[in-house]
């Protein structure tokens, strides 16, 4: 019984050779130019650049407005219920902006492509958080898990909302705001070469056939897979003329909120444009920013647990600092939301409906009566 458990659950798939690796192309989107590494250093993004010209360039494309904002959706599970309820709120005090970039990890990226379209899916966003729970989003397995399989639960069930939510039509009406200039962006993590990756959605969408819709469909999911409670998801990919397939997890395990590169410098661009608008970042935190203290029980699976939650906070902390940090040498405004200390609800499972409709509910009602942004991450 072991043997048969232990061989269902193993994925077996072809690695292409370390020397491949810059030359990847996804497969069937061997055209299109639609991810870049996420710790892009200085040479990479130039190369980048260099192969793609204004296709990266993304502030030569579209309209030039006096201002430009750009959101960023971190990861956080259930708690991406804050990020939902908060952006319904912000369109109902009627200050929202529409945003030139929107970003989105693990739970994030859930959300980011329709916070992308803009207002008009306010009600799917809403849909999302506070009509599911734990049995419609994962279907535990854990003796496959505990017996060398890939992951303690199958993620079928959330690849079955991703799909009913992201469609043909969907993907249309994405492709259409990604021509002109706005960007959608979703990060996952190569767990094979071990760095982030950013995935240019708009792109993707432009394809538009059904390739493009599973690829597209398989980037949220992958972003939104945590190792071991859900199984990576493979991207089939080639390069001189070799096929493989690349493991992509949570994007919250390199990084929990992402914006560009690090390195990429939108000063110099918009300087050499002569085109210096107002822009400004909002980062939406979908988790507390300060350590909360809590009584962890003796046992393998709290102890493993109340460790891995630590690492993301820190983690998500230099996220936001490295943001503030991005957006202060560009010029840009640095806003932050993050959960309030006050807001004491715990959830009673991975995804707790009610839970997740009062947390909804609370950020709404901060959001529509004119969300206090903050103006700086923690620890700076």
């Amino acid at each position: 019984m072991i043997l048969v458990l232990t061989s269902c659950a193993t994925t077996s798939r072809i690695l292409l050779p370390s020397d491949l690796v810059a030359q990847e192309d996804v497969v069937g989107i061997k055209s299109q130019k639609v991810r870049i590494w996420g710790d892009a250093t200085k040479a990479e993004i130039a190369a980048t650049l260099a192969a793609t010209g204004s296709q990266i360039n993304f502030i030569e494309k579209g309209n030039r407005s006096n201002q430009e904002s750009y959101l960023v959706l971190s990861g956080g599970g259930q708690n991406g219920a804050f990020g939902a309820g908060l952006l319904n709120g912000w369109t109902r005090s009627g200050t929202r902006p529409e945003f030139k970039i929107v970003t989105g990890v693990s739970t994030g990226a859930l959300i980011a492509p329709f916070a992308f379209l803009g207002s008009s899916y306010d009600a799917t966003i809403k849909e999302f958080y506070t009509t599911h729970s734990t049995k419609d989003l994962v279907r535990y397995r854990v003796a496959s898990g505990l017996l060398g399989g890939v992951s303690f639960a199958d993620s079928k069930p959330l690849a079955g909302l991703i799909a009913k939510y992201i469609t043909h039509t969907t993907l249309r009406k994405i492709a259409i705001e990604h021509q002109k200039g706005r960007y959608l962006l979703v990060g996952t993590t190569n767990l094979d070469a071990g760095r982030p990756v950013i995935w240019n959605m708009g792109e993707i969408a432009q394809v538009g056939d059904d390739r493009a819709l599973k690829l597209f469909r398989s980037v949220i999911l992958a972003s939104a897979s945590i190792p071991g409670a859900f199984p990576p998801v493979m991207i089939g990919v080639s390069a001189d003329g070799k096929t493989g397939q690349e493991m992509h997890v949570d994007g919250g395990t390199t990084d929990n909120a992402i914006l560009l590169p690090f390195h990429v410098n939108l000063k110099q661009l918009y300087k050499r444009l002569k085109w210096k608008p107002k822009r400004k970042l909002y980062v939406v935190i979908n988790s507390t920013l300060t350590p909360r203290r809590k009584s962890v029980k003796a046992d393998t699976f709290s102890i493993a647990g109340r460790s891995i939650d630590t690492l993301i906070k820190r983690l998500t902390i230099s996220d936001t600092q490295r943001l503030y940090q991005f957006s202060q040498r560009n010029d840009i405004q640095f806003n932050i939301a993050s959960i309030p200390e006050r807001f004491n609800e715990k959830p009673e499972e991975l995804f707790d409906r009610a839970y997740m409709i009062k947390l909804f509910s609370h950020a709404y009602n901060l959001a529509s009566k004119g969300y206090k942004w903050g103006r700086k991450p923690p620890d700076t």
